[in-house]
């Protein structure tokens, strides 16, 4: 530690720190532009200038070292002057279009201009113009005159999503920010640029001209899509939702959030919105009210158990669903006699499982690795804020390792590749297994030769202190799941690693908390799409997309006696019976448990959309008017509080010893199993496949393209 003076105030502050970090720690504003905390150092817009003794001109705060002794002066008239003088060449060029601005209310620079600008300017000189550019359906590049060039975007592509898509050409008030080549941004984080630019200069398409920040209300809550748990700013205008931001969470996404937790919202206001319960008769969709619905379910439900037995009964559920509305539908089903439930739906092995599945090591240790091995993943797609904090890990010398289908860029070093076909997944774990085994001269778990690959890979893991064994969605879904962690656990136990699933959904692990999943008797989510039931209740899933059965789930589907549809959208029209509308997040309160196994609440930040009503309220009516006991709910918290094994409070916590990756299964080294059904980015669930500007990016094309050469 070393001890400098700023502004009369002693701050201490480790060796190395610049003058701008001693500044935030003492809680001392100094104006900036082109330093963010997350990036890299570049010090091109000097707006940070500071009077430090003993040096001859005003000083960039951002880029100076702080040293023992330094004594710095953020308020004298030179380091003002300075900052003053800047502020007026930032201005030569600059539009004057704060009245039609799109970050007008929420602009760096002209907040910092209320305080170091002129009153008016001495230049009389034309604007420079740039020209406008488009570089696809996320960003907005329509005013890139107002760039200050202070390059946090290039910097935020190089450095955080691994991807330099953005780089500056030409120099002085020539020089202008663009992809080159006429490249569209293709990454999947690239919505956070929207965010880091300190002018008007790149914005967001969807959002463009729709509200002013001002008129927006702003309420915080948890993406309800991939297993990160990723905390959001939802802004909302009249009861609708506007725009997503990222609340920053260090411990859990930063201050970033994927692009498909911040574009996703327009499915919410979208055309496709299930709005009143609906009932098909004779063909026929016809609108109805809620008590005629209800009724109509419960008396097909009573009929169908009383002719074919409880056991007839089933439940697929989302693992998008929140924790209370999974917890109610195992309470339900288990109410009318049947154990058939299950979230599952895209896995091909449904082995029992001895404790909760989940990423077996903290979020924030991604980016303190030493060695990594990821097994069955395409990682940037699939977790592409896990793979933001791996992407720092390697930037400090990580051994990132991959055993997959195919070379995925992952838009970092990958130091080890193993590239085979899904079949052979288990056999080239297993040689990573021998290969380690070889080292440390103890037996291997199962009889495999090592190649090289599979050595240099077992040195990585060998070596180091911070390391982890990750399964992909993939290796989750894999037809030898089991084999593939009984191999992890084996490997992890050899090495020091820790090892878990990153975890699909929003909340795989919640819906393996409450129990979502069939017990001895019940059936499996591939029995039940394979014709097993007549009635079937679908919460917040649609099976033609979200299930290993693919279309054929809508033909087996069709031939059962009822199907439910508790869902957002009108979705399952095809082979459904009912479709009762049911809140999106947006518009009811629950909770996510994410990868590693934090729980995390959010409240509804609008009111439910015409005749939608939240899932745990549907399905507790339901349970009430098939007298099943113990739905007396008001609230869901208090569904919450009533699922067992929680630690109920201000904060919702799960024990620890609810949580295990062990196994005691046998490794199968078959090579028949096919390939695991994984969804596509922008696939994943029913609210990202209808959000026009994801759905037109490159990403989501690409996939439309493989299904059709399939």
């Amino acid at each position: 530690m070393i001890e400098i003076e700023l502004d009369g105030q002693k701050v201490g502050i480790a060796e190395g720190s610049t003058v701008m970090h001693a500044a935030e720690k003492a809680g001392t504003y100094v104006p900036h532009f082109c330093y963010h905390k997350k990036l890299s150092i570049a010090a091109s817009c000097r707006m940070c200038l500071v009077d430090i003794e003993k040096m001859p001109k005003p000083m960039p705060a951002c880029a100076t070292t702080a040293t023992q002794g330094m004594i710095v002066h953020t308020k004298t008239d030179k380091a003002i002057k300075a900052q003053q003088s800047v502020m007026e060449f930032l201005l030569i060029n600059h539009p004057l279009d704060c009245p039609i601005c799109d970050q007008g209310g929420e602009c760096q620079l002209q907040d910092i201009a209320v305080g170091y600008g002129a009153s008016a300017s001495r230049y009389q000189e034309e604007k420079r113009v740039v020209p406008v550019k488009d570089v696809g359906p996320l960003i907005s590049m329509q005013e890139m005159a107002r760039c200050i060039h202070c390059t946090r975007c290039v910097r935020f592509g190089q450095e955080i999503a691994g991807v330099m898509e953005l780089g500056m050409s030409q120099r002085g008030e020539h020089a202008q920010i663009e992809t080159f080549l006429n490249h569209t941004i293709d990454s999947e984080l690239s919505g956070n640029m929207i965010d880091i630019c300190p002018v008007g200069a790149l914005t967001s398409k969807p959002f463009r001209y729709s509200a002013r920040t001002w008129e927006l209300s702003r309420r915080k809550s948890v993406s309800p899509h991939d297993s990160t748990g990723a905390n959001l700013i939802v802004q909302v205008k009249n009861n609708r939702v506007m725009r997503v931001v990222p609340f920053e969470n260090e411990a859990v996404n930063e201050c970033w959030i994927a692009d498909r937790d911040r574009f996703s919202y327009e499915a919410l206001n979208g055309d496709d919105r299930l709005t009143t319960p609906m009932i098909k008769q004779g063909g026929q969709w016809k609108t109805v009210d809620w008590q005629t619905a209800l009724e109509y379910v419960a008396n097909g439900l009573k009929q169908i158990s009383a002719e074919f037995g409880a056991f007839s009964l089933g439940a697929l559920v989302s693992p998008h669903a929140t924790l209370e509305e999974l917890h109610l539908s195992v309470k339900l089903m288990q109410g009318l006699g049947s154990n058939n439930i299950d979230h599952r739906l895209r896995n091909a092995e449904f082995a029992a499982t001895e404790g909760v599945r989940y990423l077996g090591t903290s979020i924030a240790s991604l980016s303190e690795l030493q060695s990594v091995l990821i097994v069955g993943s395409n990682l940037r797609k699939e977790h592409p804020l896990f793979a933001q904090r791996i992407r720092q890990s390697a930037r400090k010398g990580c051994q990132v390792s991959s055993i997959n289908v195919c070379n995925d860029d992952w838009a970092m070093p990958v130091a080890h590749r193993v590239e085979v076909p899904a079949a052979q997944w288990v056999q080239a774990l297993a040689a990573v297994a021998a290969a380690v085994a070889l080292e440390k001269g103890t037996t291997a778990p199962v009889a495999v030769a090592a190649d090289d690959a599979a050595v240099a890979i077992a040195r990585s893991l060998l070596a180091g202190e911070r390391k982890a064994i990750l399964l992909g969605n993939g290796a989750a879904h894999h037809a030898q799941a089991s084999s593939l962690l009984a191999l992890a656990q084996w490997l992890a136990d050899q090495t020091g690693a820790s090892f878990g699933y990153l975890t699909e959904a929003a909340n795989t692990v919640g819906a393996q908390l409450v129990g979502a999943q069939p017990t001895a008797d019940g059936l499996h989510a591939g029995q039940m799409l394979g014709g097993a039931l007549k009635a079937v209740v679908l919460l917040n899933t649609e099976p033609e997309f979200d299930s290993a059965a693919g279309a054929q789930a809508a033909e087996v589907l069709g031939k059962a006696q009822m199907v439910v549809s508790l869902n957002p959208f009108k979705a399952n029209m095809a082979f459904c019976d009912v479709m009762l509308p049911i809140s999106p997040f947006t518009e009811t309160s629950g909770t996510f448990v994410n990868a590693e196994g934090r729980a995390q609440s959010f409240h509804a930040v609008v009111q439910p959309l015409g005749e939608t009503r939240p899932a745990w309220k549907v399905l507790r009516v339901l349970a009430n008017m098939l007298n099943v006991p113990g739905f007396d709910f008001n609230s869901s918290d208090q569904v919450l509080q009533s699922i067992p094994g929680l630690t109920n409070g201000d904060v919702v916590q799960v024990p620890a010893d609810r949580f295990g990756n062990r196994t005691t299964a046998a490794i199968d080294l078959s090579d028949s199993a096919g390939a695991p059904v994984v969804a596509g980015i922008y696939q994943l669930d029913g609210i990202l496949r209808r959000a026009p500007a994801l759905q037109k990016t490159a990403d989501a094309r690409a996939v439309g393209t493989q299904e059709v050469a399939a």
